[in-house]
């Protein structure tokens, strides 16, 4: 196919908004459709994914191991030649004790999963649509988005729950190892068990013939079950939230055993409340995400949401409590490094909430489903005024604004920030309140390769007239 026969017909332009954005009547061209369905080989192919699918629970218990006896420090075997029953005596046998999926642990993290989906079914909250999947002739989904009800509704049923004593938070953090059991097992039945449905109802896209590879990307794209979208339901609904509470049971932990929480313990409660209320209040802006527009719903997506980012995001949590219940004090820094560490976190999240607010509303302007809403916080730039953008021959506006103009990947930049002041935090006495940062880095970069070598091939010499106007990806002068 050349070329030329993929160049897209005149998109049907509406009169820009008050804010000077124009509006399209928005088609799929033939490149659309060629670039959808185009099936590369990611992350190393059949042989990588295969062993991310086996190498990330294993390296979850090593972890975990490390962290609940170690202290956190990284653990091998003294010599080589045993590693066998060293593994055994060393790994197996207190995952064996400290890990395995009691009735409680099933019940809480399944509890939880199932009050979570029943809230994205029946709580108020806008619908927005989507944009035009290729795969489906144009068509915009529409997306319920009652995160941010379902939030309030979830903070204020747990504070009853804990205030009463019908459920204690401060006892999650005791059952930490038996919970990620239950999320990694749950993890695997549920890319299953949307596997196995895609396969049935024969609701497939993008399949590369081969099952692992297949099973590890997905096999759909837009699975849902009535009104919910299990692929933004499984990345806004589940991983932030278990993640905040996981932080919230080490600080009330603290609180009960030792009474007091220090400023390490709040910063963790206070960077992990900020991402997740984050994601619930801009939960309308996700639709217009790549992960939704793009990403199918499998593996890499749905084991990451319910088991990766709770339970490994949390290493720095988990690392502050258990280094003070071993040593008897608590982790502590000098009020220059607390106040550096705080700066950090919060201008990094700035950056990120009004980053992705300013792109996410500048996309929606032009979908036509921008709508405007007052949840907390509404920050300073969130919605940029009369914009500059590149026009391109495909029909889609390139942002050049905000935080736009000065880089091209600035909300990633803001979730480095964010992710390093989480291992500052705790100090540099262990790797793992760290590894949030070094896995993210390696995810970030690898995921700005994909993106770029997707928007040049969409939009060819309009793409390089962009790069010119922004010439840096993270950092201005740098890189």
């Amino acid at each position: 196919m050349s070329r030329d026969s993929l160049e897209p017909p005149k998109q049907q332009q509406s009169a820009p908004n008050k804010n000077g954005v124009p509006r399209f009547t928005q088609r799929v061209t033939k490149l659309d459709v060629q670039l959808d369905n185009q099936v590369k080989y990611e992350f190393g192919g059949p042989a990588g994914a295969t062993a991310m699918m086996l190498g990330f629970p294993c390296l979850m218990y090593y972890f975990w191991v490390c962290l609940e006896f170690h202290q956190g420090k990284l653990i091998y075997p003294s010599d080589v030649s045993q590693w066998k029953s060293w593994l055994v005596l060393e790994i197996w046998e207190k995952i064996k004790v400290g890990a395995f999926p009691s009735t409680w642990a099933i019940q809480v993290y399944m509890g939880y999963v199932l009050f979570s989906f029943v809230l994205a079914l029946v709580m108020p909250g806008p619908v927005v649509e989507g944009l035009p999947i290729p795969s489906l002739n144009g068509k915009k989904l529409k997306y319920l988005c009652n995160g941010l009800s379902s939030w309030y509704l979830t903070l204020v049923v747990s504070c009853v729950c804990h205030v009463t004593g019908v459920f204690r938070l401060s006892k999650l953090i005791d059952h930490f190892g038996e919970l990620m059991t239950v999320a990694i097992i749950w993890g695997f039945t549920m890319s299953t068990m949307v596997y196995v449905a895609s396969i049935a109802m024969k609701d497939t896209h993008r399949m590369s013939g081969d099952f692992l590879y297949d099973y590890f990307m997905g096999a759909c794209l837009n699975p849902r079950i009535g009104k919910v979208d299990l692929k933004m339901w499984a990345e806004i609904r589940v991983p932030w939230p278990v993640l905040f509470y996981l932080s919230l049971s080490c600080l009330l932990n603290q609180y009960e055993t030792y009474g007091e929480i220090t400023p390490p313990a709040f910063f963790m409660v206070l960077a992990h409340f900020l991402y997740v209320n984050a994601c619930q209040k801009g939960e309308e802006c996700i639709p217009t995400s790549w992960d939704i527009f793009y990403e199918k719903d499998g593996f890499m997506l749905i084991f990451w949401n319910m088991a990766g980012v709770p339970f490994t995001y949390c290493y720095s949590s988990i690392y502050l409590i258990k280094y003070q219940l071993t040593t008897g004090h608590a982790i502590a820094h000098s009020w220059v490094f607390n106040t550096a560490v705080f700066s950090l976190l919060l201008f990094g999240y700035y950056i990120f909430d009004t980053g992705n607010s300013q792109k996410n509303r500048f996309r929606m302007e032009q979908n036509g489903s921008f709508i405007v809403r007052n949840a907390f916080p509404q920050l300073p730039w969130g919605h940029i005024k009369n914009p500059s953008f590149i026009r391109t021959k495909h029909g889609n506006l390139l942002l050049t604004s905000g935080w736009w103009g000065i880089a091209r990947k600035p909300h990633y930049t803001a979730d480095l920030m964010m992710s390093i002041s989480w291992g500052l935090i705790t100090g540099f006495s262990s790797f793992l309140p760290y590894f949030y940062f070094c896995f993210f880095l390696f995810v970030l970069v690898h995921r700005v390769s994909r993106d770029m070598e997707r928007c040049a091939n969409k939009y060819g010499q309009d793409w390089v007239e962009y790069c010119r106007r922004v010439p840096y990806i993270f950092i201005p002068y740098v890189f």
